[in-house]
């Protein structure tokens, strides 16, 4: 893919990734996306012209293997957003062990392994960016959401400690701070309510990072919709 920029999208969907997805395409990026259900993107992929790849985001095999097959296929990929994350909530006394153990491994560990291929491959091209979406979570802990809270404190802990150590070699880490509700793209049914934010609107701020020069990087950026409240 000599010449054009090659996104990648992991934890694929509805929503953000899929507002993601379509700018990527926009920008005239090659898009790849990622999904434990690959089926479910064919809509996406059409309207993306992208390729799909089936990957569960926790397993360490099957992430070496996504990114594996992204080096047969396009490259090393320019910008690469983890997506991905899962929740289980309830009173702490009531919470399942095993569950939160998957929690955490979906929302943190997956963005651990998903970062580590793309880093691996970044500092060796010399460029790159690997954004994480956070949430209102990422820096406030709820009540009866424990599980949710440590996931994405991990996973902007990454992020800032992958920012520390890897921008000094030309690779840009974002972590986003989404706190609110996020509704339907404009235009789209329940769209234009206030108190949700636009994915489309969402992925234009997701771009200008991506398209920031390198003297005047963001590590982290906090969005929510003008009537939330802090």
């Amino acid at each position: 893919m000599a010449g054009k920029e090659i996104g990648l999208v992991v934890g694929a969907g509805e929503g953000l990734s899929a507002s993601v997805a379509r700018i990527m395409a926009r920008e005239g990026m090659a898009v790849a996306l990622a999904a434990r259900s690959p089926q479910k993107l064919a809509d996406l992929a059409k309207q993306t012209n992208a390729k799909t790849y089936g990957c569960d985001a926790s397993d360490a095999k099957q992430v070496a293997s996504l990114f594996d097959s992204l080096d047969r296929d396009f490259g090393t990929p320019d910008w690469v957003l983890y997506n991905p994350s899962r929740r289980s909530r309830g009173p702490l006394v009531d919470l399942d062990a095993d569950a939160v153990r998957q929690d955490l491994l979906v929302t943190c560990y997956g963005g651990f392994l998903v970062a580590q291929q793309a880093a691996k491959r970044m500092v060796r091209a010399g460029r790159g960016s690997i954004f994480f979406t956070g949430a209102s979570a990422s820096v406030k802990g709820y009540a009866r959401s424990a599980p949710f809270a440590m996931g994405k404190f991990g996973l902007r802990g990454l992020a800032q400690s992958m920012a520390r150590e890897l921008q000094p070699q030309n690779i840009h880490i974002a972590h986003f701070v989404i706190d609110g509700s996020i509704g339907a793209p404009n235009g789209g049914k329940g769209s234009g309510r206030d108190d949700r934010l636009d994915p489309d609107a969402m992925a234009e701020t997701y771009l200008a990072i991506h398209r920031q020069h390198r003297s005047a990087w963001t590590w982290e950026v906090e969005l929510r919709p003008w009537t939330e409240t802090f």
